[in-house]
């Protein structure tokens, strides 16, 4: 990013330029492969700068949440409303896919038509959609919000991360609101589980919901007095055969996955899909080389940092998140633990990001992005084969809670170093693709992991027994531990080159 660039983002936050005001110092770190700050971009959280993380944070956090804040009521609402079994998974395959499968879309959209316009209108369509959701009286009603609430994912997370990659020029302070963003964002996916489960049990599962809507409305009224509209200088043409691709595509191969789970990997119901999704992707590829205006410029995907660092995101969400859905089984129908139960034991995880998101910046600054992707892939490998050593007694839960802590913390590592990676170099016209490659790769692994690992389980497990259940469940983490020690492998042979240090004295 250019020094121009640097003062325009820094405009978009009101001209905080470099007054210290009573802002927390910052350590300046240098950015893997971008360097230090560039010259005259503020160095310090000025008040300005910390309204605007506040009020962009409070929107991520809430679309992270939302991701499994249904998951331990779903039984109680199929019951509430009359859902049959077979189409309760639907309460979560129809926010999965529209939140997966149109984010790219929106991510330009919003740099077409203003970032913080589809930052708003997709914030006031959650509001509603929450509203509509806890009001619901049949299973209709029900779907028709989730498909809402998903669509609004889709537009407000990549229009939010726009933003705060714009507001923040690149360098320490663009890397410390990354690192709060993606611990937000993964303690978030654990808060919900919690949250859930307390909401359901002490209120009404419909608080789900409801506890979205103030949040809505404060970001509402809050934002428009902070965030400064953001857009490229020159207003891009929509490639609409690229959207049309890359959307289908995206939501035939969520959609085969999400059925994966419940079905088996074998059967029509995923293979179709599947295979329909893979020919979208490559029609889209084959779209975007020969269109005039790309929606995914082929130069950018050709980045080793953007395509790398997607691939290095892609695996962190899609093992930690699914962990969580076996560990989930493991407490509930090994250990006899009790939804709430259940939930409550992720909260040790939940510090666990949170604490390696707050120092993902500072050893990202200290060694480079490549290596601190590599050592948060390790951490997070070590401690998943670690849950191998699992038993069918509860006198077993400090390894649970032990190896849980350390992988957050690994993994969240390896999430704010993907963010950086995928998002570093490039100019703020591309920054809507850029987060919202990125945003996508969040939301795609998210959604995948826990069909995937669902499967592999489920495939392993011989019986109804104890042992056969923790069998199956051991089979499955064994699995993810192997997929995170590939990312660790992609980042090692592909992301070559010098990291800058940080500098001394």
């Amino acid at each position: 990013m250019s020094t121009t660039d640097a003062t325009d983002a820094t405009r978009t936050v009101g001209g905080a330029g470099t007054s210290a005001g009573t802002a927390d110092a910052v350590d300046v770190i240098r950015a893997s492969g971008a360097g230090t700050a560039p010259p005259g971009a503020p160095r310090r959280l000025t008040p300005r700068l910390l309204l605007v993380l506040v009020v962009l944070l409070a929107a991520q956090f809430m679309l992270a949440v939302d991701f499994s804040i249904l998951n331990v009521a779903l039984p109680v609402i199929g019951e509430g409303l009359g859902f049959p079994l077979a189409r309760l998974q639907w309460i979560a395959t129809a926010f999965a896919l529209c939140a997966a499968g149109f984010t790219l879309l929106f991510g330009r959209l919003a740099d077409l038509f203003g970032r913080r316009r589809i930052f708003l209108g997709g914030l006031a369509v959650l509001g509603a959609a929450s509203l509509i959701g806890g009001l619901a009286q049949s299973p209709e009603a029900l779907i028709v919000a989730r498909v809402l609430q998903g669509l609004a994912t889709a537009a407000v997370t990549p229009a939010g991360l726009s933003l705060l990659t714009t507001s923040f020029p690149e360098g320490p302070l663009r890397e410390r609101a990354l690192g709060l963003n993606g611990a937000l964002m993964s303690a978030g996916f654990t808060t919900g589980a919690v949250l859930g489960g307390l909401l359901t049990d002490l209120l009404s599962w419909r608080w789900a919901f409801f506890v979205n809507v103030p949040v809505a409305a404060a970001v509402l009224v809050a934002a428009p007095f902070v965030i400064k509209e953001s857009r490229p200088e020159h207003r891009p043409r929509l490639d609409v055969p690229g959207a049309v691709s890359v959307t289908l595509g995206l939501l035939a191969v969520v959609f085969g996955l999400t059925q994966a789970g419940e079905h088996g990997w074998g059967t029509a119901g995923v293979v179709v899909p599947l295979a329909a999704g893979g020919l979208l992707l490559v029609v889209f590829h084959v779209v975007e080389r020969r269109s005039a205006a790309p929606l995914v410029p082929p130069a950018v995907l050709g980045r080793r940092t953007v395509a790398w660092g997607n691939v290095a995101g892609l695996i962190a969400f899609l093992t930690e998140t699914s962990l969580v859905f076996l560990l989930t089984l493991y407490l509930q129908n090994v250990l006899g633990f009790s939804p709430l139960a259940a939930g409550l034991s992720f909260g040790v995880l939940g510090v666990g990001t949170v604490i390696g998101g707050s120092i993902a910046p500072k050893v990202i600054g200290r060694i480079g992005a490549r290596p601190a992707l590599v050592t948060g892939g390790l951490v997070q490998a070590v401690s998943t084969a670690a849950l191998l050593g699992l038993r069918d007694e509860r006198s077993w839960m400090w390894l649970l809670l032990a190896a849980t802590f350390a992988g957050g913390v690994g993994n969240m590592l390896v999430i704010v170093g993907f963010m950086v990676t995928a998002t570093s170099g490039l100019p703020d016209h591309e920054q809507g693709l850029a987060t919202g490659l990125a945003t996508m790769t969040q939301q795609v692994g998210i959604t995948m992991g826990t069909p995937i690992m669902s499967a592999i389980a489920a495939s392993a497990i011989t019986g109804t027994a104890v042992p056969a259940v923790l069998g199956g469940l051991k089979a499955a983490i064994a699995v993810n531990a192997a997929i995170v020690l590939l990312g660790v492998l992609t980042t090692l042979i592909f992301l070559r080159g010098r990291t800058p240090r940080r500098r001394r004295g």
